[in-house]
């Protein structure tokens, strides 16, 4: 493996991500010197990403918010999963929890993962 280095900064880590992008439209081949390459600097530049800038995992009803955004899915198909509007609306509006059978269903039926739906949140309380 020529010229793979350690990424110690954001310049290497420039470099790195420069290294990777030549492969990103002509993957190379499995197996060959050039595939273990971008595999063992997709690796650096993945951990050193970790390190110095790690991405927050979104709380859970900003989760399911952004999954039914990127998978096209309204409030309505929140409500048939729920087998009711009411709950979609107060779950959605942080007016009622979670409960674990609707863990469940977001996982098992949207593919949410179910350790990132038991996180604790935030509900709205009502003025009195």
């Amino acid at each position: 493996m020529d010229n793979i280095r350690p990424i110690r900064n954001d310049e290497d880590l420039a470099w790195a991500i420069g290294e990777v992008e030549q492969y990103f439209d002509v993957p190379p081949d499995f197996g060959t010197p050039q595939a273990d390459r971008f595999d063992i600097l997709s690796a650096l530049i993945e951990a050193y990403e970790d390190r110095y800038y790690p991405i927050e995992a979104p709380e859970p009803i900003e989760l399911i918010k952004a999954h039914m955004e990127m998978m096209g899915r309204k409030q309505s198909d929140l409500a048939d999963l729920f087998n009711s509007k009411s709950r979609a609306s107060e779950i959605l509006n942080r007016r009622r929890a979670l409960t674990v059978d609707m863990i469940h269903k977001l996982h098992k039926e949207w593919g949410i993962p179910a350790d990132s739906l038991v996180q604790p949140y935030h509900l709205v309380t009502e003025a009195a």
